[in-house]
């Protein structure tokens, strides 16, 4: 694994606007220390020090919608200045037409010092690479120790990302069960895992409860809108990672798993307002607010124990905090411009000092 020296926050930026691509995301940032990274944002993000309003999400029945997520967040260590970014995303669920999945986007990162423009940075890269690291720091605080089975809902872009994170952090992982709706679609995942993780018997499923019964952890990352998992395919002990029904109107557990198990959120305010997992079930009455145990954060930092015994059924319900993508942003424009990677652009939209032309020279 390659490992990066952590320069502090580069200072007021005269080398112009950074362009990361996907490959540069993954070239620049492993999933091991994306993981470690996401630790520290639940642990600001729960002690407060990293201030973020609910996503904005404004939608279209002909455009799709579009989503903003911007957030402040703490500098590392050695230079903690806080820093500003935003993530826009635009969901087409009618992309498929035209090759591409149905997320696009960016994140944007601004200069600590000077509030410049810092960085663009293709936002798909860093939603898969964060959301999946999310999960393994989750599963690295809740799941029983020594578990070796995982079970994946799911085939597309966070399938893989969590195979891959979830094998970062559970060191005894011997077996990958995967179903999807589309057998085809299940059969690469499985090819593509194979060959990225020789040592694992990695099997596809013919349905969910197949894949679940039996497994000590379970990632959710489809985009359903109806429950797919139930408490009865869930074995005593299993950790779920639900990461899939990440806006309201869509779906993936039924109520039956969140009555029974220990809940735990990346931010409760996010889970009150979006997560219909939990929605649905309160407003059936069916549940109570207190059902969030804690936000993973709590976990992660002692002062909330987590899991209290093997045989308790956790679940971690991701929605996915501005923090996240702003805090990997801020940390790939600083290996890129160690690296000198990215494409490099004139910086745009910044005021001119007091007393020079705004004019562009000759």
């Amino acid at each position: 694994m390659t490992s990066h020296p952590e320069p502090a926050w580069s200072g007021p930026a005269g080398d112009g606007l950074l362009i990361l691509d996907g490959r540069a995301v993954h070239d620049l940032l492993t999933p091991a220390e994306a993981i470690d990274l996401m630790d520290r944002v639940f642990r600001d993000h729960s002690a407060r020090r990293s201030p973020q309003p609910l996503r904005g999400v404004l939608a279209d029945d002909d455009a799709g919608a579009l989503a903003t997520m911007p957030a402040v967040v703490a500098g590392p260590d050695d230079d903690p200045a806080a820093a500003f970014g935003v993530k826009v995303m635009v969901i087409k669920p009618g992309n498929a037409k035209y090759g591409m999945g149905p997320h696009s986007g960016v994140v944007l990162v601004f200069d600590p010092a000077t509030g410049a423009p810092s960085a663009v940075i293709d936002a798909v890269a860093v939603t898969a690479l964060r959301t999946a690291a999310a999960s393994a720091a989750a599963t690295r605080a809740l799941a029983v120790p020594g578990a070796g089975v995982l079970a994946v809902l799911g085939a597309g872009t966070q399938a893989r990302s969590h195979i891959a994170a979830m094998a970062e952090v559970m060191p005894a992982l011997h077996e990958v069960r995967i179903w999807n709706r589309s057998p085809e679609r299940a059969l690469r995942l499985a090819d593509w895992a194979r060959k990225t993780l020789p040592a694992l018997d990695v099997r596809c499923t013919a349905d969910v409860g197949q894949a679940a019964r039996g497994a000590e952890v379970v990632c959710t990352t489809t985009a359903s809108s109806r429950p797919l998992l139930s408490a009865d395919m869930l074995v005593p002990g299993t950790h779920v990672n639900a990461i899939g029904a990440s806006f309201r109107g869509k779906r993936e557990l039924d109520t039956s798993v969140v009555q029974r198990a220990g809940v735990f959120v990346d931010s409760r305010e996010s889970a009150l307002n979006e997560a219909d997992d939990l929605l649905i079930p309160l407003e059936e009455g069916r549940l109570t607010a207190d059902c969030i145990r804690a936000e993973i954060g709590e976990v992660l930092s002692g002062h909330h124990p987590g899991r209290t015994n093997a045989d308790e059924l956790t679940v971690f319900k991701s929605l996915g905090i501005a923090a996240q993508d702003v805090a990997a942003g801020h940390l790939l424009l600083r290996r890129a411009r160690q690296a000198g990677a990215g494409i490099r652009v004139p910086v745009i939209g910044v005021e001119p000092a007091a007393g020079t032309s705004e004019r562009p020279g000759p």
